[in-house]
């Protein structure tokens, strides 16, 4: 029996979203995960920033450094879930001991709520909680859809994480007074539980809807190995190499930007309350431009031009920025390049890099993403935090900092070259050996 024919409508929304009818329900599915999933962060998102420039802002470098160690002391638990739970259980055992885990900060910020160092260990928890938990969710999507299907869907769901980031903000200024922080914690735990369940049914859809080339029998397995298989995967290589390096660019250049924006608006606006409100402004009009060029944009130029073009374009952006800083170091100019960074990486780099796992193996998708994702990133974050420090304590203008920043960006941009070719090499490939 033929499948009945699409509405006008219906007819109109897969044409112009480029999602086959058998797509809706993923996309909805994996939309939602992610909604929720970054609503809960960005409820808790401004008050980390917060507590960051209350610390003093020539601290920050030992924020990351402790961040990076949490993130060697967490790897391994996580590595342990990966090898002993199912693939299709790693989600939900994760995002459940995160939740605890909020539970818990919840229950301190109620006993003691003006503990500075339980403010700085959530600032910690909370830098490795949102690297983890979001490459995790986006290891479900690569792991379940073909790389054909992530280049036309992926920006679209990921359209979710910045509803996600636009709502949480909004919710986390209405519900700060009458629930407190304890009550935001508790609340993002909800929104965490109900991601994972979101995650759950995507592995359901999936089995309902098998790739052909796909056995199904190796989702329902734990994956083996050891906690560190994730650093021996990348080891081994050349292509999780390469992600790698990408990722560590990345994260120097955004580290150069984050230490200036915290050093520029502790000058400009040296209310802290005043200092919340700007960087939830920012967070809004950041998210709100990110969510058009996902639903829009970002599908049809990996469709069509290929993943390179979405790891090339904002670092080459970003070498013009840090030009641009160099010889203008105030707050507006950091604003525009801050704002154009965020809005590019998450509407074009993010896509385009988690595109990048569509080819690899089942363990790289999980275990070696995740080693990059957080071990790899926080040890660039804390790299860049380390040499931007040094750099403005040895040069009385910050302008050094921003000329070593664009040639990181350059170096960043070729990499992101090299990686959409290897990209096209292994999706071709995969394609000749289905055949």
């Amino acid at each position: 029996m033929d499948s009945p024919a699409l509405s006008p409508r219906r007819a109109r929304f897969t044409d112009l979203f480029k999602v086959e009818r058998e797509e809706v329900p993923v996309v909805a599915a994996g939309a939602a995960m992610f909604f929720l999933l970054f609503t809960g962060y960005f409820m808790l998102r401004p008050v980390r920033e917060t507590m960051g420039i209350a610390g003093g802002v020539e601290n920050l470098q030992w924020l990351f450094t402790g961040t990076f160690v949490a993130t060697l002391v967490a790897l391994p638990v996580f590595g342990w879930i990966a090898s002993h739970v199912r693939r299709r259980h790693i989600l939900i055992w994760t995002y459940a001991f995160f939740a605890v885990n909020l539970v818990g900060f919840a229950v301190g910020f109620v006993e003691d709520p003006d503990n500075v160092w339980m403010a700085r260990t959530f600032y910690v928890w909370l830098s490795v909680f949102n690297l983890l938990a979001i490459s995790l969710a986006w290891s479900v999507l690569a792991d379940l859809l073909a790389a054909s299907q992530a280049k036309r869907l992926f920006a679209i769901i990921a359209g979710g994480a910045s509803f996600g980031g636009l709502t949480g903000p909004i919710l986390g200024t209405l519900l700060v007074g009458p629930i407190g922080h304890a009550g935001l914690l508790l609340l993002a735990a909800v929104f965490l539980t109900a991601s994972a369940g979101a995650g759950m049914w995507l592995h359901h859809w999936r089995d309902r809807n098998p790739l052909p080339a796909e056995e199904i029998a190796p989702r329902s397995e734990p994956l083996g190995g050891h906690p560190f298989a994730g650093a021996t995967a990348v080891l081994r290589s050349g292509y999780m190499a390469g992600i790698a390096l990408f990722v560590v660019l990345l994260a120097v250049v955004s580290t150069f930007l984050y230490f200036e924006q915290a050093r520029l608006v502790a000058e400009t606006f040296p209310d802290r309350t005043r200092q919340t409100q700007v960087f939830g402004m920012i967070d809004t009009f950041v998210q709100t431009c990110t969510i058009l060029i996902q639903i829009f944009l970002t599908g049809r130029i990996a469709d069509r031009f290929g993943i390179g073009v979405l790891l090339v374009a904002v670092p080459l952006v970003m070498a013009a920025g840090f030009l641009w800083l160099a010889f203008a170091p105030v707050f507006a100019v950091l604003a525009v390049i801050m704002i154009t960074r965020r809005v590019g990486e998450y509407a074009l780099v993010r896509p385009g890099r988690e595109m990048l796992y569509t080819v690899a193996e089942p363990e790289e998708k999980y275990k070696a993403k995740n080693f990059i994702d957080t071990v790899v990133y926080r040890g660039g974050d804390a790299v860049g935090g380390w040499v931007k420090r040094g750099l403005d304590v040895l040069a009385e203008h910050p302008a050094l900092a921003m000329l070593i920043g664009a040639a990181v960006a350059l170096g960043w941009a070729a990499t992101g070259a090299w990686l959409g070719r290897q990209e096209r090499r292994r999706e071709a490939s995969q394609a000749l050996s289905e055949h």
